[in-house]
């Protein structure tokens, strides 16, 4: 008997090191990012121990005779993986990192309070005399585990509690709501602690750079993910719920997501956290079928395969594959091999008339957003691949195809952008970096600033990735301090919060931020609901103060 990790994987990897028999893979050091989208565990060497189940902090991981019907396949994906890639014995963890600071030596202002912060702190946090200031623009910590995460994903958004110890921890000073860039200056971080990490993540979308694109009903997918997940900066948008058809450019696990809380039922998302709002606006909503693009073949398709397997679990809702070139290669690793096994299977599965439909159309791209006043439909190429495997995106004059929708959303990645005072990649919409230590036009490192999460790597990776992001970024930091690059006067701690009351700022403390969450969750199991959020700023506020 073994245990199975499933599709809640979040690449934590708080699982890795508990295993006693070491039977988990792939396994990556800080800083060192595997290509696999979740973890897997050996079912040959398991002794069925139990003590990744108890480690693992979103429920992702089963005793294989107690999986649900919807999950019983991951057991052959784990078994699968590892006749590929047979276990050896993964490389021994460095020794724990023993430094320890002596008080008012060590003070780090991290800015943000998403994945990529809170594993930043938690990394601080263990090395006993560092003190952290923790600085957020909005009244809420957790970026987007709390305004990303589908409303569906319930058991994802646990991870926040592997951060609760350490933001909770009384050398660690939580000041949410307060905007650094407005309330506070870079260079006046810079004078009240001896480093500033920034965790900021890359919030931007790109953009198509097509005809029309400015057309009302065309929208970016981050402001519709916003919307339904209640996050005050998107919580005012509309979106013309009227027609039957959606489009959804971009075929990642984002994509996926907006098409399943377009096509769940009210009573499914009426037992999630979904904002109020969006909750009555899908109620009404009158689509019955989501176009997913992308631009390359199924082969490449982003999403992830354990994402792309949940679909086909989705009451009343088909999948439909309009392509042939689903057969696997020799050269196909197992993900890529599970997405085109699963993809001929939902090919040759017939659909039902009264069902809603997700299409997935590949090698197709957009060429323009039709319409006069808003968005009546999308015109599409379609590209082809040439004999050495190089994408050929198609030519309009060589004919084009028109989808009719009145709601277009483009996911296609996100965009950093640049923070005041520090050097930035427009390119790459990234701060550059060597390992974390922000490094000027000149390559050389800029004395006690640091990057960690998106603005550090780019927008790859999922929640649990950022934990080795973090934990490279705070090695090179110790690093420093050990070498006494970091060793300067700067201002008393509490002079920060002298600062912030002159500056008119109102900062949340985690006690704050703790009876937020108590309102949220009395509000709703008052509706039978983990929670009802709140979703405007002077709201959080004072929920925050009473």
């Amino acid at each position: 008997m073994a245990y199975v990790i499933t599709q809640n994987c979040c690449k934590d990897a708080s699982c890795v090191p508990v295993c006693p028999v070491d039977c988990i893979r792939p396994v990556g050091a800080a800083g060192q990012f595997t290509g696999a989208e979740m973890l897997y565990i050996d079912p040959e060497a398991c002794i069925d121990c139990g003590a990744c189940l108890e480690e693992c902090p979103v429920d992702a991981i089963h005793y294989d005779e107690d999986l649900p019907p919807e999950l019983e396949r991951f057991r052959d994906i784990n078994a699968a993986y590892f006749e590929r890639h047979p276990l050896e014995p993964s490389a021994p963890a460095k020794p724990r990192r023993g430094d320890q600071v002596r008080p008012g030596t060590l003070r780090v202002a991290i800015v943000g309070a998403g994945p990529a912060a809170c594993y930043a702190a938690t990394a601080l946090m263990e090395v006993d005399g560092v003190e952290v200031d923790l600085f957020e623009r909005l009244p809420t910590p957790f970026g987007l585990i709390r305004a990303g995460v589908a409303p569906d994903h319930q058991h994802t958004k646990a991870v926040a509690q592997v951060f609760e110890h350490a933001l909770g921890n009384k050398r660690l000073r939580c000041h949410l709501n307060v905007e650094v860039g407005a309330d506070v200056t870079h260079d006046d971080l810079l004078a009240h602690h001896h480093a500033v990490v920034y965790a900021v993540g890359a919030s931007r979308s790109r953009d198509l750079g097509i005809p029309g694109e400015d057309l009302p009903g065309n929208h970016s997918a981050v402001d519709f993910v916003g919307w339904y997940n209640g996050h005050p900066d998107h919580a005012h948008h509309e979106f013309d719920l009227s027609g039957e058809r959606a489009v959804i450019i971009g075929n990642g696990n984002v994509a996926l997501d907006a098409a399943r809380v377009l096509l769940l039922d009210h009573t499914q998302l009426a037992k999630t956290d979904i904002a109020a709002h969006a909750l009555d606006a899908l109620s009404h909503s009158q689509i019955r079928e989501v176009v997913i693009l992308g631009r390359r073949g199924p082969r490449d398709a982003a999403f992830s395969a354990g994402e792309f397997l949940a679909l086909g679990h989705l009451s009343g809702v088909d999948v439909v594959i309009t392509d042939d070139e689903l057969t696997a290669s020799s050269t196909d690793d197992v993900e890529t091999e599970l997405k085109l096994r699963l993809a001929r299977e939902y090919a040759d599965k017939p659909t039902t008339p009264e069902n809603k439909r997700i299409v997935f159309r590949f090698l197709a791209s957009p060429s323009e957003v039709v319409g006069s006043d808003r968005a009546e439909s999308l015109r599409i190429v379609s590209n082809s691949v040439d004999e050495t495997g190089a994408l050929v995106t198609g030519d309009p004059s060589n004919g084009t195809e028109l989808i009719e929708t009145s709601l277009i959303l483009r996911s296609i990645g996100y965009h950093g952008s640049p923070i005041d005072g520090l050097p930035y990649d427009a390119t790459k919409g990234v701060t550059p970096n060597d390992h974390g230590r922000v490094i000027d036009d000149d390559g050389q490192p800029l004395t006690g600033v640091y990057v960690t999460g998106w603005i550090k790597r780019g927008p790859r990776g999922v929640i649990g990735t950022n934990r080795t992001c973090a934990e490279e970024t705070v090695a090179a930091l110790l690093d420093d301090y050990a070498a006494d690059h970091l060793s300067r006067r700067v201002a008393d701690r509490n002079a920060v919060l002298q600062l912030l009351a002159e500056r008119g700022s109102s900062p949340i403390a985690w006690s704050g931020w703790k009876a937020i969450d108590a309102a949220e969750r009395r509000r709703g199991a008052e509706q039978s609901r983990p929670r009802v959020k709140f979703v405007d700023v002077a709201e959080l506020v004072a929920s925050a103060r009473a």
